[in-house]
């Protein structure tokens, strides 16, 4: 059977650096995440659906828009908040974690940052963010993962319109959504500086949402292709400048990296909390695991990394608030986080010995999901790269 966790099975996290309206939010995203996505959480990842009422339920309580302008019905809340959220949410389910991390440290951030020199544009599409639609970023393509800028996806300007043709591939949101951040190049012989990041809806003539991917974790968050046969898009939905998308992308990548690694964090603390709870009421030789010397230390240097973890994550969101350089910091937060994450799950499921490797019980589904968060918004060695150029200097 399925287990439940109660608050006394609980170790809370650290108070540490937060404030008190910080502490308030979290608690409050925290209890929404236990009753309202936990008892949908093994269904969803059975069926490999996520139940629209869950993200409806999200744009009821804000969390779809933490940041967006008061204005623009947003929370006008910070990025160090919309980790909070998507810590919180996904030490229930990392499925539901991506898909709030995708809108808000990927698509608003994107509407935010580079959307100021159109804010017809800005203000249309993130009220409607904040309201009622999904986002979705569309980079990566079956040719260009890591090497993200040999994307073969053409925009054609015609008249008053670009017409878009090509294939986008592993789209998270992409059954969900209703607005798309995508980036396709105007000129291919200028290489990197032809790209162009383009918002298209859904309803656009010759835009198809395609195969949604059968993967081994996060299997509610859909993932899916896309596909472009001479799509229209208005000239007036060029987000930022034409030719100076590589520009947008590599920027929000280096946020949205923060926010992977808070969606690695809860998936670690979520399996740690269950193992913790497990190792004390399962006996053996007369008396709870727990009481094990073995065990014992493997619980913690557990929480040490996790604490670690949580540290890079909260110092690299705390200094994007302040508008200072992180982008180090946030290759370090990622890149740490998705090893601690896929270390922390694959020795829980060992404290549960072959209970964890069942169905029957939670810890199985934590190790699977911490698998992408190596892979994706950029591979652990991409961050090495990222991380080893900047302390050479180079």
């Amino acid at each position: 059977m399925s287990e439940v966790l109660t608050e006394k099975h609980i170790s809370p996290p650290p108070l540490t650096a937060l404030t008190d309206d910080e502490v308030l939010f979290r608690d409050n995203i925290r209890q929404f995440a236990e009753e309202a996505i936990r008892p949908h959480v093994r269904e969803m990842d059975e069926k490999a659906v996520f139940d629209r009422a869950i993200i409806d339920q999200f744009f009821q309580l804000g969390i779809m828009g933490i940041e967006i302008p008061v204005e623009y019905g947003g929370g006008g809340g910070t990025f160090f908040e919309a980790c909070l959220a998507v810590e919180e949410i996904s030490k229930v389910d990392a499925s539901a974690g991506v898909i709030v991390d995708v809108q808000n440290t990927l698509s608003a951030n994107a509407f935010l940052k580079w959307g100021k020199n159109n804010k017809e544009l800005q203000k249309k599409y993130l009220s409607r963010m904040a309201k009622d639609t999904v986002g979705a970023y569309a980079l990566s393509e079956a040719g260009s993962g890591s090497d993200a800028f040999a994307l073969q996806t053409r925009a054609e300007l015609k008249g008053d319109h670009y017409v878009l043709n090509g294939r986008k591939l592993w789209i998270t949101n992409g059954k969900e959504a209703g607005i798309f951040i995508l980036f396709a190049t105007v000129d291919p012989s200028a290489g990197y500086k032809g790209i162009t990041a383009f918002v298209i809806e859904k309803e656009f003539p010759g835009f198809t949402v395609g195969k949604k991917e059968d993967k081994l974790g996060i299997r509610a968050s859909s993932t899916c292709e896309l596909i472009l046969e001479d799509c229209k898009v208005p000239k007036s939905n060029v987000l930022g400048e034409v030719g100076k998308g590589y520009k947008i992308a590599i920027e929000t990548l280096n946020e949205g990296r923060i926010g992977i690694g808070a969606q690695m964090l809860g998936v670690a603390e979520g399996a740690f909390q269950y193992a913790q709870k497990y190792a004390q009421e399962r006996k053996q030789f007369g008396k709870p695991i727990a009481d094990f010397q073995g065990i014992q230390f493997q619980l913690g240097q557990m929480a040490t990394d996790i604490e670690a973890a949580r540290l890079l994550v909260y110092n690299a969101a705390r200094m994007k608030d302040a508008g200072m350089g992180f982008v180090k910091e946030a290759a370090m937060a990622k890149l740490f986080a998705s090893q601690v994450a896929e270390r922390v799950t694959s020795l829980c499921i060992e404290i549960y010995g072959g209970y964890g490797f069942t169905k029957d019980y939670p810890v199985e589904k934590y190790w699977r999901d911490a698998k992408i968060g190596k892979i994706y918004e950029g591979t652990s060695n991409m961050q090495l790269q990222t991380i080893a150029k900047l302390v050479m200097g180079k």
